[in-house]
């Protein structure tokens, strides 16, 4: 079931692609699909059976709530799902304490992370609503915070899967604040979607 899930979301990212493009409706049936299938994979893996898994499954959950609730146009539905995957990152950090970090590693890339993360801000402060400044400060933050540690636990398939997550959303904050555009989600959601499934099906690899 595990591989059923994982195609279960790769079809449904093709298909949320020609929705992003073409069709709502279509975009905002697929999404919700794609996003179940990861957490699909998740509870086939066996996730509730560690603590690591279980971590991990919070995170995916929350994930995926943020994917419903960015469906919407408004600032308190774009809010709302920041305030999702900001927790799903939290869930994430405490998934791969369990699994042990090795402190020099979490050091040096965090502080890389923090200043890449300072970069990030200063690029799209200028296009941010005062109202927006410090949700987008704290979630920059806490993402960084992800990759640190993930980078920290030495698992390659979790240090691959933070990194698109970082990847994926640098495209969510140009195509939210600085270019909106479809070229966008054409690279911003195959690597989101990717990380999701990386993470879900750590919990067979970390066991």
């Amino acid at each position: 079931m595990t591989w059923v899930f994982t195609s279960i979301t790769i079809v449904a990212l093709v298909v949320l692609l020609v929705g992003e493009k073409r069709n709502v409706t279509l975009r905002n049936i697929a999404k919700p699909v794609a996003s179940a299938g990861f957490v699909g994979v998740a509870l086939s893996a066996g996730a509730l059976d560690s603590t690591y898994g279980s971590w991990v499954f919070l995170g995916l959950m929350l994930g995926a709530a943020g994917d419903v609730l960015l469906l919407g146009v408004s600032r308190g539905a774009f809010v709302a799902g920041l305030a999702a995957f900001l927790l799903g990152h939290v869930a994430y950090v405490a998934a791969f304490v369990t699994v042990g970090l090795h402190g020099p590693v979490a050091l040096i890339v965090g502080s890389a992370a923090m200043v890449i993360g300072a970069f990030v801000f200063v690029w799209v402060y200028p296009h941010l609503e005062r109202a927006m400044i410090a949700p987008v400060a704290a979630y920059i933050v806490v993402i960084s915070t992800m990759v640190a540690t993930a980078a920290a636990s030495v698992v390659p398939v979790v240090i691959l899967a933070s990194a698109a997550f970082y990847l994926s959303d640098l495209s969510v904050a140009r195509d939210r604040f600085v270019a909106p555009g479809f070229i966008n989600r054409v690279w911003g959601l195959p690597l989101y979607y990717g990380a999701q499934l990386l993470l879900a099906w750590s919990v067979v690899i970390t066991r």
